[in-house]
Order: C-alpha cells, then structure tokens, then sequence
C-alpha cells in the first residue's frame, strides 16, 4: 500500500500470520462487545434498584426500539465495512473515502429525521409496544432522549465499524471503554442528584449515555486527524459527503439483508418468549437468567465473524484469494476453542454463576441449571455458522444467509418448539435452540461449500479509477484522488478482465 494509506492505526490485514492477525483483530473486538454488555447490565441494576420496577420496565420498553433500529445501522454499516475493506485492499484510498462519506453523508440526515420522527410519534410507538400505563410516562421521557441522541448514537457506531473495515479494531475499544467508563460514572449521579449534578431520575440515565457517546464520538475523530488517518475527510475531499449514487446502492442492497438478519433474529426471541411465558413466572426468570449467560457465550463467535469479514474483504481487494480459506479455518478454530471453552465453564460453574441473577435459594435456580445445560451447547455450531456468514458477506453474499436464517428461526426453532412439545415439554423448548443453530451450521456449510458468494463483485477498482479520472478531468482532485495509482496485485491479474466480462 501507498504511505497515504498506511497512515495511523490501520492495520494490512493481507501479510503476515492469518493466525495471529485474527486474534490481534478480534480480542479488541471482544473486549468492545464485554465492555457494552457490562454497562446494559450495570445501568439496568441501577436503574432498577434506584428507580423501581416500572422504570426498569421503561427502559426495557425503549431498548427495543433502539435494537430495532441499530439493526438497520448494522447491516448499513456492515455492508460499508466490506466496501472500505476491499478499497484497503486495493490500497485505494479515495473509494475508502467516497464510501465513507457516503455514508456518513446518509445516515445523519436519516438519524436526524428519526429524531425528530421519534420525538413526535413516541407515544404511540410505546401503545403499539403495549407499554404498560404504570410506566408509559416514563418510557416517553427515556425514549425521547434516545431519539434526541439519535444522530450521535448512529454515527458512533459507523464510524468504530468504518475503522474495522480499514483493519484497526483497537481504537473502537479504546473509545467505547471511554463511553462506558463516562456512562458507569453519570448514571448513578443524574439519577439521585448527587452534590451539584441534577436529579433527572430516567432521564439523567438516557442522558448520561447520550454525554457518554457524544464524548466517545467527538475524541474519536479528533484522533482520527490527528493520526492522519485514511478516514479523516479533509476539506478538499468534503465533497464525498453527498452520497454516490452507485455506493449507496450497494451499501442498501447489501445491508438491508443484514440488517434483517438481526429483525428476523429478533422476532424470532419475541416469539419463542411468548411460549416461555405460558410456563409461569419461574421459568421465564430462569430463561432471562440463561440469556444473561448466552449473551457473553456469543460473544466470541460474534468477534471472529467480524474479523473473518474485515480480513476476507481486505484480501479479496487484494487478490488474495489462496488466504481466504485459511482466514476461515482459523476462524473456526478458535470459535471451537473459545466458544467451547466457555460453554465448558459454563456447564460446570453453572449454579454460582446463575446465582448471581437469581440468588441462591431462588425457584428458579434448577430450571435455569437445566436450560442451560440443554442449550447453550448449541451456540458451537452458532459460531460456525457467523464465521462462515463474516467470509461470504465479504463479498458481499448476503441474500442466501438471510434465508438460511430466516430458514433456521421460524420452520426449525418454532416448528421444533411447537411439534415437539407435546411429547417432550418444555425440553422442547431448550432443544429448539441448539436444532436452530445446528441447522444454521449445515445449510451456513452448504453455502459456503457450493454458493456462488466467490464469484460476487462489491467494488471492482474500474469504479475507483473512473472516479479518480473524472477528478483529474474537472480539476478538483484531491490530494488523495492524485495519489491513485492501477497498480495493485488485483489489477495486475487475469481476475479484471473476468470482471468487466461478467459486467
């Protein structure tokens, strides 16, 4: 690559041991995903311990629709993830730049619009919820400072996904420890007033999130130029903020399936919580107790995704295609074995650590004892799974996965749920988990052994060059537009010419 985009923390995801650069890659990763799940955890003790029940209620109320819409920002952000990885790749750093600005060009006017959508029609989003009247009023109040922190909250979470893309995992966890750190320490204080800080109740909680990210977000572009980074659009190079037309198209075509993913995931929870709750008040704790667990189980899994995406997509813009199978061995071998490894800790630690929710004399306990040992096994082949959906979205094969999902959380988890309780009870309900992952795993397998993900084109360079000379042409390239150069590994081989024929 050239020294204009080798600049800051970036790293060249293409040399090197595929091995070590996984790990280097997805521990940063993982600690950001532990680090956010903490403080939910954290601030959801204080809120409910502070506040009461009704306000914990509230927020529960309000995180829905935030997940809801994160779910779309995810799959845009994935989808410009792999734009600016396979634009690293080809060491183009102007299509690194009009990707980000094309999406950061559209997600703020749209965050912007949801703001003032959400401020207005709040209240009945939160009747179409059926937010219970004991604590409507409060989750207005929450829900509406959500909304108001709509635009940063957004553009955050961009813009630590746009750094993964260019190989750096590091800064995001450094800034979310940030975040999370700024929130741990507000939350308490705008929620009791404590000394001079007001008593805001749920809103200092949504408040002190909102400084937290707005903080987080403001050091992490300031440091963004000061290390010159790729991402850092200078003045001459502002004009990538108004959207192209082709990126765009792609980022929506490409995201909208991943962001679905998550919609269909989610969907499919709200349901199977609809049958959980038919079993009583017990199971139902034991089942929110289990989650607890699940969520850190997923963690790993979710982290070496993100890392096989990252680093397939740089590869691919390089034309190094001999390392994307060694990329995804090595991401299934430590999903084997972090995955596995916590899945063991959890089978034998299983009470004192369920205890922590339910405490130790609870009803609950056993039954949570019990879900776990049926199900969590599965979230093994839940990680073989992601890592081969991080490959073959790299470039930018996200349609079949999203009907494997779709395959996976309705006709087997829900049909497993529902054929089967009649002869295996509730079991039937923990067992549909694992045979939804298991069939995530094989038909996951199927697509990567004999889909079509290998031949799909995301960013062919002719599109990096023609933007460079229309530039040229007009007299306003940028530095970084002058600094592009046809010269890389992919370009050099047979593999364009099959491109512009396929075109």
């Amino acid at each position: 690559m050239s020294d204009t985009i080798s600049k800051g923390k970036q790293r060249d995801l293409t040399t090197g041991s595929i091995a070590k650069t996984m790990l280097l890659f997805a521990l940063p990763t993982l600690g950001s995903s532990v680090l956010q799940s903490l403080n939910g955890s954290i601030n959801a003790v204080w809120v409910g311990r502070f506040l009461g029940e009704e306000a914990l209620a509230a927020t529960a109320n309000g995180n829905i629709l935030m997940f809801i819409l994160i779910s779309f920002v995810f799959g845009f952000g994935m989808a410009s993830t792999i734009l600016i990885g396979q634009a690293m790749g080809q060491g183009d750093k102007v299509m690194v730049q009009r990707t980000l600005g094309t999406a950061l060009g559209s997600i703020i006017p749209i965050s912007v619009l949801l703001a003032v959508a959400g401020w207005l029609l709040g209240p009945m989003l939160l009747e179409l919820l059926g937010t219970p009247n004991s604590a409507f009023d409060l989750a207005l109040t929450y829900l509406r400072m959500i909304f108001i922190a709509m635009p940063v909250t957004l553009t955050f979470t961009l813009l630590m996904m746009a750094l993964r893309g260019t190989g750096d995992s590091t800064t995001p966890l450094w800034f979310i420890a940030l975040s999370v750190a700024i929130d741990l320490i507000l939350t308490p204080l705008l929620i009791l007033g404590v000394g001079p800080f007001p008593e805001w109740g749920i809103f200092g909680s949504a408040f002190a999130t909102a400084t937290a990210n707005t903080v987080a977000l403001v050091g992490m572009i300031t440091t963004l130029y000061l290390r010159g980074s790729v991402l850092a659009l200078n003045k001459s190079d502002l004009r990538f903020l108004r959207p192209d037309r082709d990126i765009l198209k792609s980022m929506f075509s490409k995201g909208l399936p991943m962001g679905l993913q998550m919609i269909v995931i989610s969907s499919a929870a709200l349901t199977m919580l609809s049958l959980i709750n038919r079993e009583g008040v017990h199971t139902t704790a034991a089942y929110s107790a289990t989650q607890q667990l699940w969520t850190y189980v997923q963690m790993p899994a979710m982290a070496l995704s993100a890392a096989a995406s990252a680093m397939v997509a740089q590869n691919i813009g390089a034309n190094q295609w001999n390392r994307v199978a060694g990329i995804t061995r090595w991401g299934l071998i430590f999903n084997v074995v972090l995955t596995g490894l916590l899945i063991v800790l959890m089978t034998i630690f299983d009470e004192p650590i369920l205890s922590l929710f339910l405490g130790t004399d609870s009803t609950a306990l056993p039954i949570a004892s019990h879900i776990q040992l049926m199900a969590t096994w599965g979230f093994l082949f839940f990680g073989i799974a992601q890592v081969l959906f991080g490959t073959m979205r790299a470039n930018g094969y996200v349609f079949w996965p999203l009907i494997v999902m779709v395959i996976s959380m309705y006709p087997v988890r829900l049909g497993f749920a529902f054929g089967f309780y009649s002869t295996l009870g509730t079991d039937a309900l923990w067992l549909s988990f694992p045979a939804g992952m298991l069939a995530t795993a094989l038909m996951g397998a199927g697509l990567y052994l004999h889909g079509k993900w290998r031949k799909g084109k995301v960013l062919p360079p002719k599109e990096a060059a023609q933007i460079a000379e229309v530039y040229r042409a007009q007299g306003s390239c940028s530095a970084s537009c002058r600094d592009y150069e046809p010269t890389t590994a992919w370009e050099q081989s047979e593999e364009p010419k099959a491109v512009a024929h396929r075109s």
